[in-house]
């Protein structure tokens, strides 16, 4: 059976079922999940715990409350840094800062992530909500690019996440202008996989359906889109080759093929 231990707290929650989906919640509901100084340190407990979670098949992202994630906590606006805080331009997480990790970490766990979207998922809550593999929104969740409403720019991931996504003239009319948008209107912009009345339902059905596949080549398409944007096509070719060379004939591939073939749910081992 799978495991994962997150310390209590009241910011994030991790509850993983028997079929290896994780359910992360952000749990400061009383302020719409906006982000604060603790807050970020515990999201990034969280994709820690479940980089290091045997048996993981998927990741369903929610926030509890009203809101999915209202973005930046105002009040850290006035916060002075403290003494020791690394400036923003070391990378102390890879390839990234604190602030960036929490929304690319989801994009570096090896197993996909769903967002599900609601109520308001403004700043850095859209961010994150961007790095998961795709999003399914609730079409009346208020949505923006806010961070030039501050004077900022979009600085946690944003501009490496929404390539792909976003139209080029699109995406800088949102970020020039902060206008708010609906989870309908995402659905068009790129920026939502799917509109769905239930986000968290659809979500967690589509987990479902991943951690039914076999969980090494669900992993291995998951490194292949992962480098699908950077790479040139000979680098793409040849690691498709290498990926589908490691899994073809192992125990879980025969038993994708053999429970396909007699109509019964696959037995899989886990990763």
């Amino acid at each position: 059976m799978p495991t994962a231990t997150m310390p209590a707290n009241d910011r994030i929650a991790i509850e993983l079922g028997d079929d290896g989906v994780a359910q992360v919640r952000l749990t400061r509901a009383d302020k719409m999940n906006a982000l604060d100084p603790e807050m970020f340190e515990r999201i990034i407990e969280a994709g820690s715990v479940l980089q290091r979670t045997k048996g993981l098949r998927a990741v369903v992202l929610s926030g509890e409350g009203k809101a999915f994630c209202a973005g930046l906590d105002t009040s850290s606006f006035a916060r002075a840094p403290s003494p020791d805080e690394p400036e923003l331009t070391e990378r102390t997480y890879g390839n990234s800062n604190k602030f960036q990790q929490v929304a690319m970490q989801w994009r570096k766990l090896p197993v996909p992530v769903i967002a599900a979207v609601h109520g308001v998922c403004f700043g850095g809550g859209l961010q994150i909500a961007s790095g998961a593999d795709f999003r399914i929104v609730h079409p009346e969740t208020r949505m923006a690019i806010m961070e030039l409403k501050w004077g900022l720019v979009p600085d946690m991931g944003g501009y490496a996440l929404w390539r792909g996504l976003v139209r080029d003239d699109v995406l800088r009319e949102l970020i020039y202008t902060n206008r708010e948008f609906s989870g309908a209107d995402a659905k068009e912009l790129g920026l939502a996989t799917y509109v769905d009345e239930d986000p968290l339902a659809r979500a967690t059905a589509i987990a479902a359906e991943i951690a039914n596949r076999n969980p090494h080549a669900i992993r291995a398409a998951k490194r292949l889109q992962a480098g699908m944007l950077e790479r040139d096509t000979d680098a793409i070719l040849l690691e498709e080759s290498i990926e589908q060379h490691a899994i073809m004939r192992t125990k879980n591939q025969v038993e994708a093929v053999m429970a396909g073939m007699e109509k019964r749910k696959a037995s899989f081992e886990d990763v």
